[in-house]
């Protein structure tokens, strides 16, 4: 009986024991508030580190902008500052910000560039005169102008051309040629809108023959000039050139015609839109 009753009493603590390892206990109301106490103070903890970081992010954008000379020296200082600077470095200041931009963009800054671009200069492009044209547009146009090879019909008409012989024309052609005899002036052609090609009175080379121009261009298949040049009735083609004032060049093995200064003209002249 005794140890009967000593099984039954192990038996017993048994099944306690493993009741009591997987009773699961709900949580007391006092356990609840304090934990949501501890997340409150987590959310407040995080939003005062935000209420503390904000003013440094603040003050290091605002470092940011001291460090800007626009807004040290002010628009008007910085101008002054960008006058010595070249044409190629004020136009690299557009490209810094907003601000900057409305600063190097200025008439006054560019007009003085403007004119020191166009001194010793056989032609001032007529596009670059468009009434209204910002003075750093002006430049822009002058610049592109006066890489074109491409010559137009304008060009031709707008301006007196200077005709000579080369020294591998016929002995009796230079002799005609006042440049080579130093009898006067060179002799001039001009160009006219409806193709004609004519010469002063009195012009001994002439002949006094009817004369016709063309311009002819061929183009490669992405678009690039394969041949330009310019032709007056059956003879040689001339093939066309640009010189560093600006002015143009047409030759072939015989003659050459160089366009003579015009910048007095007023407005200017060439093609009144951009041509590439």
């Amino acid at each position: 009986m005794t140890s009967r009753r000593q099984e039954e009493i192990i038996s017993h603590r048994h099944r306690g024991l493993s009741v009591n390892r997987f009773k699961v206990t709900s949580p007391s109301p006092m356990a609840d508030s304090r934990r949501g106490e501890g997340k409150g103070k987590e959310r407040a903890g995080c939003d005062s580190d935000d209420l503390e970081t904000k003013p440094k992010r603040q003050r290091k954008d605002q470092d940011g902008e001291v460090g800007d000379p626009l807004v040290v020296v002010g628009p008007e200082i910085l101008e002054k500052i960008l006058n010595f600077l070249d044409a190629r470095s004020v136009a690299r200041c557009l490209v810094v910000s907003r601000r900057w931009h409305n600063v190097a963009t200025s008439d006054r800054l560019w007009a003085h560039r403007l004119s020191e671009l166009w001194t010793g200069k056989a032609h001032i492009p007529r596009c670059a005169q468009v009434r209204g044209l910002s003075r750093l547009r002006a430049y822009s146009l002058s610049v592109m102008d006066s890489k074109r090879v491409r010559i137009t019909r304008e060009d031709l008409c707008d301006r007196v051309w200077e005709y000579r012989f080369k020294a591998t024309a016929p002995e009796y052609w230079r002799n005609l040629d006042p440049s080579w005899t130093n009898t006067g002036r060179p002799m001039w052609r001009y160009f006219h809108p409806d193709g004609t090609h004519t010469a002063d009175p009195g012009d001994k080379a002439w002949g006094g023959h009817e004369s016709n121009y063309s311009i002819i261009t061929s183009y490669v298949g992405d678009g690039r000039i394969r041949q330009h040049y310019v032709r007056i009735n059956r003879w040689a083609p001339m093939t066309v050139s640009r010189l560093e004032d600006w002015s143009w060049q047409m030759s072939n093995d015989i003659y050459f015609y160089t366009s003579l200064p015009d910048t007095e003209k007023p407005g200017g002249t060439g093609p009144l839109f951009p041509v590439w």
